[in-house]
């Protein structure tokens, strides 16, 4: 197996999804890759003031800029692509930036006029510090972990995809972490980025602490995965997603897949798992902040033991 590095140079780093992009690294499974990313605007050196413009990698916002993409020698569509995250390391600052847009959630919340509101944060020794002393223990793990769309032309990086994942936001998916996607085009693509030093479940204020990461990920092919779709094993348990634009169906997505998930586990039936489902199962809103909300199913290890 081979280690290889991809740091986030012009060469390597897109703003968009596009299955007609030249891979700039093309890998075999098992193999590692140790991923240089920029934060999620893309700043060329560490932000000023909250509401700094620049430099930044590309001109204007266009998406998050992401690091790729990476093929996977023998990856067609209808195969499951393994990402083991090795390691996270976040960059020495952050910023975080809330209110301001006009959304569903900063309407309902009375925030969607004005400037946004904008903090920014010193990260170092597990922790991240804003201007005024207030501190926040690191967990950090990439918003965006993702395979292009099937179909051609190029699409936003902004929104979390059933089917090859992207800005999931999930802040389960911390190193210890893999995540399952299922792969649309051929070679995969990976695209690697959006570095989070840390976020609550739900990413509420719109971001996160935004930051540059550099991420060590093991590339696998899976054969016969569990459960069909998006899912992932972390630290902490089995997990599995929903993704849509109204919340409820996501979250009944989320469980749909942790039952079947939990028929093989458990050599049960549908209704059964349920009935099991209900005392140690968590339904966890995992973000607001795109068009399309998400939820994710957690099943903690040992949570439910057989004889």
């Amino acid at each position: 197996m081979t280690r290889h590095r991809l740091p986030a140079t012009r060469e390597n780093v897109v703003n968009v999804f596009d299955r007609d992009t030249p891979p700039v690294l093309t890998v075999d499974p098992g193999d590692t890759v140790v991923v240089d990313s920029l934060d999620a605007a893309g700043f060329l050196e560490p932000m000023r003031t909250p509401h700094d413009t620049g430099p930044t990698m590309f001109e204007g916002r266009i998406g998050h800029c992401l690091t790729g993409p990476v093929a996977v020698r023998g990856a067609a569509p209808g195969a499951v692509l393994a990402v083991r995250v090795g390691s996270l390391e976040p960059g020495t600052w952050g910023w975080t930036l809330a209110g301001g847009r006009d959304t569903p959630l900063n309407r309902r919340l009375g925030l969607a006029d004005g400037p946004e509101t904008g903090l920014l944060w010193d990260i170092r020794d597990g922790t991240a510090t804003d201007g005024r002393g207030r501190t926040v223990t690191t967990a950090p793990f990439l918003g965006v972990i993702g395979v292009p769309p099937a179909a051609p032309g190029p699409h936003s990086t902004l929104p979390p995809r059933a089917e090859g994942g992207g800005n999931i936001d999930c802040r389960e998916l911390v190193a210890g972490s893999t995540l399952y996607l299922p792969v649309t085009v051929p070679g995969a693509l990976l695209h690697l980025g959006d570095g989070h030093a840390a976020q609550g479940n739900g990413e509420v204020a719109g971001t996160a602490i935004e930051c540059p990461m550099t991420t060590e990920v093991t590339l696998d092919l899976v054969e016969d995965p569990p459960v069909p779709g998006l899912h992932a094993e972390t630290p902490e348990g089995r997990i599995t997603f929903g993704i849509d634009p109204d919340l409820d169906t996501a979250a009944a997505g989320a469980l749909d897949a942790m039952l079947s998930w939990m028929c093989v586990l458990f050599d049960t039936d549908r209704r059964t798992a349920l009935a099991l489902a209900g005392g140690v199962l968590d339904l966890r809103v995992t973000q607001v902040a795109s068009a399309a909300y998400g939820v994710h199913a957690v099943l903690p290890h040992g949570a439910l033991r057989t004889p």
